[in-house]
């Protein structure tokens, strides 16, 4: 099974969004959404749903 980071990724560049343009819709600075991404930071609970709705996903369906 892939890892929600992996999924996370695949996601963001198969809808063609730059880590900037995710950091904007989530109200964060780009270098704090790579740290997510790139498992550097820890995923808010509340992060995950934006992040989720974004995708059209459900966060179980993105993270687990």
């Amino acid at each position: 099974m892939k890892n929600c980071y992996e999924k996370l990724y695949k996601e963001r560049i198969k809808k063609k969004l730059s880590y900037k343009k995710m950091a904007d819709k989530l109200g964060i600075s780009s270098s704090y959404y790579w740290q997510i991404e790139n498992k550097k930071r820890r995923l808010l609970y509340t992060q995950a749903v934006k992040i989720a709705s974004i995708f059209k996903l459900k966060p179980d369906d993105l993270f687990f």
